[in-house]
């Protein structure tokens, strides 16, 4: 069923794919395996995008559709862990400027809120200056950069260089993920890791809350 489910969202079948994703909740219980399915599915209608065989419009409705399965998840898990406060300080994370969208973004927001996070979620396209001025101003220990497109993997590495241009660098363990990014993307934007989904984004705080 979770195959399916993962056809049905990147084929934008909005009905069977509400019900699938209830079905498979109903049946396995795991909050974070339905919500793979989720990022499955976004990682093929990425690669349609990038193939000219989705468009703009295409794209919209899988926003569309990814925020229902938020949301049937988050109902059906009564809503996940209450937000504390991470000790570490608060997690900032944006998607990277001249992306077009914040798909990849909202999937990973949740996952940390419902992991107990204390997330600022930027708008989506902000300007490099609007990320590095958030960072100046709340100091997280952990900023993240999202972006989805081929096209945003230049901003990442923009705004990296902006921070160290600023003196903010140094103190920070910044992660890019989501879309082309891997550790050749990593290295080339001067980032400290990367992580290719939203489960990776949690593992990876987890760690650096711990150190």
């Amino acid at each position: 069923m979770l195959e399916e489910s993962v056809r049905a969202i990147s084929d934008m079948e909005e009905v069977v794919a509400v019900q699938l994703v209830r079905g498979s909740f109903a049946d396995d219980g795991d909050r974070q395996r339905v919500l793979d399915t989720r990022s499955e599915a976004m990682d093929i209608v990425g690669r349609r995008l990038e193939e000219s065989e989705y468009f703009l419009p295409e794209l919209m409705l899988s926003v569309d559709l990814v925020e229902q399965v938020n949301a049937i998840v988050k109902s059906l898990s009564n809503g996940g862990p209450e937000v504390e406060a991470n000790a570490s300080g608060p997690m900032l994370i944006g998607t990277a400027h001249g992306d077009l969208h914040g798909i990849c973004q909202n999937i990973d927001v949740f996952m940390l809120e419902i992991n107990a996070y204390n997330v600022i979620d930027l708008d989506k396209d902000g300007l490099i200056s609007d990320f590095v001025e958030k960072v100046r101003e709340i100091q997280p220990p952990a900023p993240a950069l999202s972006g989805f497109l081929t096209i945003a993997l230049d901003s990442m590495k923009a705004t990296i260089d902006v921070l160290s241009d600023a003196g903010l660098r140094d103190s920070l363990k910044i992660m890019v993920g989501r879309g082309q990014v891997d550790e050749a993307v990593c290295s080339r934007t001067n980032a400290d890791v990367f992580g290719p989904n939203a489960m990776d984004a949690v593992s990876l705080c987890r760690q650096w809350r711990a150190a």
